[in-house]
């Protein structure tokens, strides 16, 4: 009992019996209220407690989301994603040692090469007829050790011609060069010359210079290195089991795809690669027959031509001894690629 309590008794000893009740009865009621404030303090305190300890773990839990864990688990708090800009230390550190090597995995720092493999595909930009054409700037980055050639110099022009697809028109063929007295260059599939060993025999009989052109004509953009070796050791194991010899070290890529780092492995492997400075779409049917792939060599007709023919066109075909006939008319001879040098 307060000590208010107690002296309000002691006032009441000389009160009348009812008076004394009505005392008493306030007493009791003071002293209820004066209860029922403490607990209805005591429940909030409470749910500040409770507030307090639900609010400590988000402020610790700063320095903690920060860390990796973010990259191992996707499902982290949004808040808590968005707390890292808060520590950049912690969270610029993952960040930063996760993009350079993606980067690098997929797009290393590119030097001339060293062992690239971006994919390119030849070709040329055609200028007026008489003039050398404009090549890939990629040539411009092509080192010593790659060896490669694309255009010669002088009155000459050097004819090559694929035998990657169909062998048609073979005696057509062989007679157009025979009759115009020209050596040309033949980049043969492998797959071609096991199916017509014969076909092989009358080009070396007739002077002409044979070169690697791969075992099955694949993309070596889409092959790892041991296929790419392969490809090409398969050939001249066959080349020399016909001939005897050893197959010249002159070669060319199918579809014309390379990369920096292909280039570099053939070249290893001792062989100058030869694109080319003329070509024609010559790989499906031609709207006007034999003219177009006529029109289209002598209409790029330039000193150190390298042209590329197909021998599965019909056209080139049948316009092969005009195209000869009218490139010695005005003043060119025919060369062999081994005459060419890589650029140094």
């Amino acid at each position: 009992m307060s000590t208010r309590e107690y002296s309000m008794m002691r006032r009441g000893a000389g009160m009348t019996p009812i008076s004394k009740s009505a005392a008493l009865l306030i007493v009791l009621s003071v002293s209820l209220i004066g209860c029922a404030d403490q607990s209805l303090i005591a429940i909030p305190s409470d749910k500040r407690l409770n507030a307090s300890a639900t609010v400590a773990p988000r402020a610790t839990s700063v320095p903690v989301t920060p860390t990796p864990k973010p990259t191992h688990s996707p499902i982290p708090n949004p808040k808590a994603t968005a707390k890292p800009s808060m520590s950049p230390q912690a969270s610029a550190v993952p960040m930063a040692s996760t993009i350079p090597k993606t980067t690098a995995s997929t797009k290393p720092s590119w030097q001339p090469g060293t062992g690239d493999r971006t994919p390119f595909s030849w070709y040329y930009m055609k200028k007026k007829t008489g003039q050398v054409p404009d090549f890939p700037k990629e040539t411009k980055s092509f080192t010593a050790d790659q060896k490669a050639v694309w255009v010669g110099s002088g009155k000459k022009v050097y004819l090559t011609i694929d035998a990657g697809g169909p062998l048609i028109e073979v005696d057509l063929m062989l007679k157009s060069l025979k009759d115009n007295g020209v050596k040309a260059n033949f980049f043969i599939s492998g797959n071609n010359i096991k199916k017509n060993p014969d076909y092989l025999k009358r080009l070396l009989a007739d002077g002409h210079f044979i070169a690697n052109h791969t075992m099955t004509h694949q993309d070596f953009n889409k092959m790892t290195d041991e296929q790419i070796k392969k490809e090409i050791t398969d050939f001249e194991e066959m080349y020399k089991q016909l001939t005897g010899k050893e197959v010249e070290k002159y070669f060319r890529f199918p579809f014309g795809s390379y990369n920096m780092h292909n280039l570099s492995l053939v070249s290893d492997m001792g062989y100058t690669s030869v694109f080319w400075s003329t070509a024609m779409r010559d790989w499906e049917p031609r709207k006007n027959g034999a003219d177009d792939p006529y029109n289209d060599i002598m209409n790029n007709l330039h000193e150190g031509n390298v042209i590329l023919m197909h021998q599965g066109s019909q056209e080139n075909m049948e316009a092969l001894d005009r195209i000869c006939k009218e490139i010695k008319k005005k003043g060119y001879e025919f060369g062999l690629v081994n005459e060419l040098q890589p650029k140094k």
